[in-house]
């Protein structure tokens, strides 16, 4: 046998079933038992496997996370309405719009806080202060209360109220030189008696933002314009504290 029929002989070998083409050679089918590469069509007698996410044609769009932008053709994350974008995230289409990732909830194995409970703010509140308070509320709740306060002074008084002459509202309000503002009422209302939350309260440098059970529900204007000045937190009224903690966003 000469060289030639050695080469051509190498080269019907390597070329079988189950071997792998030389160069110019088509490729050849999986070996049985082997799954498709996503884009390859699935082998006799083997389940079609899933194509990678937003490659394939006849895959439906997939929707995206909050925080991502959309990929072309993609639906907006479902369910959401338009919601104002919180600090570290761009203005979404039908997204909950929260400060990056969402943080995981806080373990319930602790002891619950006292009711009521107040925290100092030693430097006040300001722009990008971000306060997460987790708590249940109780089966047969009336009212639930959330105050940052200046001394004697309310600048955000937030209050839940679970029948007021029938309806459910959320009454906020400003108290200053005991005199109180005026009412704001119109909001939807999230919670439910007996069950747990997670309330996010933002400060910006225009208004207090808040959200409940990671969707945004409302705004409330700041009325005390000296943020340095709002130097306490009260929660009281009818519900258990699980955990309250502040932090500054980047």
């Amino acid at each position: 046998m000469d060289l030639a029929d050695a080469l051509d002989t190498g080269t019907a070998q390597s070329t079988q079933a189950g071997g792998q083409a030389w160069p110019g050679q088509p490729a050849n089918t999986a070996w049985p038992g082997q799954p498709a590469w996503p884009g390859q069509p699935a082998q006799p007698g083997q389940p079609a496997q899933p194509t990678w996410p937003g490659a394939q044609p006849g895959m439906p769009a997939q929707p995206y996370w909050p925080g991502q932008p959309a990929q072309p053709g993609q639906p907006a994350w479902p369910g959401q309405p338009n919601q104002p974008a919180w600090p570290g995230q761009p203005n979404q289409p039908a997204a909950p719009g929260w400060p990056g990732p969402t943080p995981p909830t806080a373990p319930q194995t602790g002891a619950p806080l006292v009711v009521p409970y107040k925290l100092a703010l030693p430097s006040g509140v300001y722009d990008r202060l971000l306060i997460t308070i987790q708590g249940t509320i109780k089966p047969n709740a009336k009212m639930f209360t959330i105050d940052l306060g200046r001394n004697n002074d309310i600048a955000f008084h937030f209050n839940p109220r679970f029948n007021e002459g029938g309806r459910k509202v959320i009454v906020r309000n400003s108290m200053i030189g005991n005199n109180w503002g005026k009412e704001e009422r119109d909001a939807p209302f999230p919670f439910v008696q007996g069950q747990p939350f997670e309330l996010k309260l933002l400060c910006t440098q225009n208004e207090f933002k808040v959200a409940v059970n990671k969707n945004h529900l409302l705004e409330f204007k700041h009325r005390v314009r000296e943020l340095n000045q709002i130097n306490q937190i009260t929660i009281y009224n009818d519900l258990t504290l699980s955990s309250v903690n502040v932090e500054t966003l980047p």
